[in-house]
């Protein structure tokens, strides 16, 4: 019977070294990408506003990150495979709305991913829109500061073992002139550009590449199909219709998303050399 009980005993240590084990390998297999940053990169529809229907309270507004995980499936996964190692990735997207890279740290948002990153995972970071708000005290950061929190999280996720990309802030609709459309951002897009070359940091400069797409589109048609502006009576969530410059409809959320898709595969192509 003391036989039979060890037996049983080691065979219950065992299932449970091989369950760990079996858990283990599939963490393993999986990369999570990390997107921590503002409204224009936020999830609406993944319990942004626990209790509210999206579809009746939100939509069409869509953070470019809400459609993301579209770009990292199995077979586009190696087209970035020396970004993203293992065979499936997930995005866990922290963006929130009215965030700066301050608030957005004091709020513990940065701490929730941080005490999650492991080794090799990713973190997709753009900020700028809310830190440049010089007349919202609340979520405003000087330039220093802008630098100062980007160098944190940079840092932070490298102490992990985990791979930062600096992302320059995605363009808003204004202002045009002569048919292209010009930088709203002043210096915090060079200054995202300048801590990514001080720590040697991998760079999406999503400013210019969304400013080059939506000059080859047009301000009329951008405005109308990427951004939203919307007819009254069209959208259940905005029955008098909106004029917003800044956030994407669905469209123009997936047409960012494949900006930052293809950045991610300049990259890999640049590691690759």
């Amino acid at each position: 019977m003391k036989i039979l009980k060890e037996l049983c005993l080691i065979l219950i240590v065992f299932l449970i070294m091989a369950f760990n084990s079996i858990g283990e390998n599939d963490s393993k297999q999986k990369t999570i990408v990390y997107l921590i940053g503002d409204s224009t990169m936020a999830d609406y529809a993944n319990n942004y506003e626990p209790g509210k229907d999206y579809m009746k309270t939100r939509y069409p507004v869509t953070g470019w990150g809400q459609v993301f995980q579209r770009y990292l499936v199995k077979d586009s996964l190696q087209k970035v495979n020396q970004l993203i190692k293992t065979d499936s990735a997930f995005v866990d997207d922290r963006a929130r709305g009215g965030r700066s890279t301050r608030t957005f740290f004091q709020e513990g948002r940065w701490r929730a991913v941080y005490e999650n990153l492991k080794k090799d995972d990713l973190v997709l970071m753009q900020f700028g829109h809310n830190d440049a708000a010089e007349t919202m005290t609340e979520r405003y950061v000087p330039i220093e500061g802008y630098k100062e929190f980007l160098r944190l999280f940079v840092n932070q996720t490298r102490s992990k073992g985990a791979v930062p990309i600096i992302l320059t802030p995605v363009a808003r609709n204004y202002p045009w002139a002569d048919g292209k459309l010009q930088n709203v951002h002043g210096l915090y897009d060079q200054a995202a550009k300048d801590v990514a070359k001080e720590l040697n940091v991998m760079l999406i400069d999503l400013n210019r590449k969304s400013m080059d797409f939506f000059t080859q589109k047009g301000e009329t048609f951008s405005a109308e199909n990427y951004f939203m502006n919307l007819p009254a009576g069209k959208f259940e969530a905005y029955p008098e219709g909106q004029k917003d410059n800044t956030h994407f409809q669905t469209k123009g959320a997936i047409e960012v998303a494949r900006l930052v898709f293809e950045g991610m595969k300049e990259l890999n192509a640049a590691i690759k050399k």
